[in-house]
């Protein structure tokens, strides 16, 4: 069955629908559904254990950050399918995050995610901890004969190193996938979407991640950091926030190679575990300066 019959088989619709993908999804495949005068977006994705990725934690945490009054509403769902409502706006990119006002509305967008969710979210919840999901890729790459072989015993040694350095802990729910796209501008207010990753961590990890993913100059780590806990930056948080900014890229470079062997979806993993590859190595070697 083609995506498109999928989505004509649902059986919500109020008459003939128009379809049209929406490109960029890298874990799922996207639509935008035209029924009538209504917009829908429907996701089409199963599970990923090979990525953590439980469908339905996605749904529970799409409900709960509807809730809380962050993501739009979830219309429908069926195993593999989840049906959001449709909200006109931009897909921010990272040159918009890297402006400091748009920054500025962005942080307590992050704020209410990490405290407002919680409090919505029902259900068994998912713990996203950068370290176990790094081990376990790189048992699950080995597993699979991985090229990228040679580079697991010092990667382990790496996060192991930056686990101890990133304590101790805060705990929050948190987003767990920062790209620049998963933030919609509506012309009057942001909203935070795509909920595959979500789960209980720490705010650092999402903070790390929203730096490393748009390329964020210091200045404007420290800056954010200084929104968003409403307070000066000490030594000991610049020392926390970096080691876990550290641990995001890590997880992001194991997540392509992990991707390069098992996703199905076209897109050039291996340039983007090359671009984060660099970018860790970077980030590791500056991190104690």
């Amino acid at each position: 069955m083609t995506p498109e019959d999928r989505i004509h088989a649902l059986g919500i619709w109020n008459g003939p629908v128009d379809i049209s993908a929406i490109t960029g999804g890298i874990t799922n495949r996207n639509y935008l559904v035209r029924d009538g005068a209504l917009k829908r977006v429907v996701r089409l994705g199963d599970d990923i254990p090979v990525h953590h990725i439980s469908r339905s934690n996605e749904l529970a945490a799409s409900k709960a950050a509807h809730a809380a009054g962050l993501s739009p509403a979830v219309i429908h769902h069926a195993p593999g399918v989840l049906v959001l409502d449709y909200i006109d706006a931009r897909a921010l990119t990272p040159e918009d995050l890297r402006d400091a006002g748009t920054l500025e509305r962005v942080i307590p967008l992050v704020r209410a995610c990490h405290h407002d969710i919680a409090r919505e979210f029902r259900g068994a919840a998912t713990i996203f901890w950068v370290f176990h999901v790094v081990r376990d890729y790189i048992a699950t790459l080995e597993a699979a004969g991985s090229p990228y072989s040679p580079l697991f015993f010092d990667l382990l040694i790496k996060a192991e190193r930056l686990e101890q350095a990133a304590g101790p802990f805060e705990i929050a729910f948190g987003h767990n996938d920062m790209l620049a796209a998963n933030f919609l501008d509506d012309g009057k207010r942001l909203w935070l979407i795509d909920w595959d990753y979500a789960g209980f961590n720490t705010p650092l990890f999402d903070l790390g991640g929203l730096a490393s993913n748009n390329e964020f100059s210091e200045d404007a780590e420290r800056a954010m950091l200084e929104a968003y806990y409403q307070k000066p930056l000490t030594p000991d948080l610049w020392r926390r926030y970096r080691a876990m900014k550290c641990a995001s890229l890590l997880r992001e470079m194991l997540w392509s190679m992990v991707s390069e062997i098992h996703s199905t979806i076209d897109f050039d993993y291996a340039a983007y575990t090359a671009e984060n590859r660099a970018r860790f190595e970077r980030a590791y070697a500056e991190q104690d300066q």
